[in-house]
């Protein structure tokens, strides 16, 4: 792990390649796994108070489920994460041409919210955990991100790369100007 600011920051960032291909895993992110997305206590908030701005961009089950259930619940660990349909789908993803993608960032992409989706759906395949002070950000190795990482090694762009828009988002502009340098003399070492 490498110690940056109030992060650890897992070699596999640095060292592994992805690029989302949506083409080939058709968004099973949204839909894989035993619970939905992790959530802070702010975007508990922001999911609640905005919801009727994605409400026109989310699926008739999702809206009924979120209507039934809220917006959150607690998986197995007590974190607080989205809530999903019974076949596991989170709640605010829809299907658009096969491949499901987050209502929420369609909403956003059509200027009716300033809020893009949940920052651990921005940040994935990076995970965080809080260790001790620090937040530490790991790689989350799936079978289903098999086409992304071909895709990554294809034009070689690391995680730490394909994911600067959402660690900017998450630590700002100099965190990941820093990020970058300390990448850089970490691969030189190599």
């Amino acid at each position: 792990m490498i110690i940056h600011q109030n992060t650890l920051i897992s070699e596999d960032i640095i060292e592994s390649n992805f690029i989302c291909n949506l083409e080939k895993c058709k968004g099973a992110c949204c839909v894989e796994g035993e619970f939905g997305a992790p959530l802070n206590e702010d975007e508990i908030k922001i999911l609640e108070s905005e919801f009727t701005n994605y409400k026109p961009f989310l699926s008739d089950a999702g809206i009924k489920a979120i209507k039934k259930n809220g917006v959150w619940e607690k998986d197995r660990d007590g974190d607080i994460v989205t809530t999903c349909l019974p076949n596991g789908q989170c709640n605010f993803s829809i299907y658009e041409n096969g491949i499901l993608g987050c209502g929420i960032e369609k909403a956003f992409n059509e200027g009716k919210t300033t809020f893009k989706k949940p920052i651990s759906c921005h940040l994935y395949p990076i995970r965080i955990t809080q260790v001790a002070e620090f937040e530490a950000l790991n790689y989350s190795r799936w079978d289903i991100c098999k086409p992304a990482c071909n895709l990554g090694n294809k034009h070689k762009v690391p995680i730490y790369k394909f994911l600067k828009e959402p660690l900017i988002r998450k630590y700002g502009e100099v965190w990941y100007t820093e990020l970058e340098l300390i990448c850089e003399a970490y691969l030189e070492q190599l």
